[in-house]
């Protein structure tokens, strides 16, 4: 489903990724680990379309994504692409509802649908209780899975984890991670999930390692 090949990416000076290949099955879900300055983030960015490679390829469904630009990009991430992040990223002056509606409103979708199905999402994932809440008045996980319904909204093929476990305390932590796996069981969407804790990265499909912008035993 998603394949990328020989992926280069340079910051300055410093060579971050150095030829790496990487292929994902749709419902697959994989966790990819490493020591920081790995080049870990950098490849997820690159994968989700959020960042170029300076050579190489990313295809989803044999789509050349990396040779989308502007509003067809925007467009097919939107679609496609679902991210959740170590942050949240949640827009703090919305309910939990409405941050999990901005990606569907944004596709041009009917609002009463994309409502219903965010109300949907979040009852699935335990917080019918907390629709109407703002960013602020939630705990930590809590947010975090107001993020993952956010990403899921749009029925994408792939969501992108970047460390997001990173702010959660462990319970919390293992929890999220038993989330993405039943989630694919209902949904099929295929997860790639970057991460510093290896004892959940080796509950995924795959566990993969990188070290010095290179890819391990691949």
């Amino acid at each position: 489903m998603l394949v990328a090949k020989d992926i280069f990416k340079r910051f300055g000076t410093i060579e971050v990724l150095k030829g790496v290949d990487i292929s994902i099955k749709a419902g697959e879900i994989v966790s990819i680990v490493g020591p920081s300055g790995s080049g870990k983030s950098t490849l997820l960015h690159i994968l989700g379309t959020l960042d170029k490679p300076d050579k190489g390829g990313v295809k989803l469904h044999d789509i050349d994504i990396t040779a989308l630009n502007g509003k067809k990009l925007a467009d097919f991430r939107n679609r496609h692409i679902g991210f959740v992040f170590q942050f949240h990223h949640l827009l703090p002056e919305f309910s939990a509802i409405e941050n999990v509606c901005i990606p569907g409103w944004i596709a041009g979708r009917s609002k009463s649908q994309v409502k219903k199905q965010a109300e949907e999402l979040l009852h699935l994932l335990g917080l019918s209780h907390r629709l109407e809440n703002k960013p602020n008045a939630l705990s930590g996980g809590e947010q975090q899975r107001v993020a993952v319904a956010r990403a899921l909204i749009n029925q994408p093929n792939i969501v992108f984890a970047d460390e997001p476990t990173g702010n959660l305390d462990s319970a919390n932590a293992q929890e999220l991670h038993s989330l993405f796996f039943d989630l694919r069981k209902k949904f099929n969407q295929a997860f790639l999930i970057v991460t510093h804790n290896e004892e959940l990265a080796h509950l995924s499909d795959r566990m993969l390692t990188m070290k010095d912008g290179r890819m391990e035993g691949v």
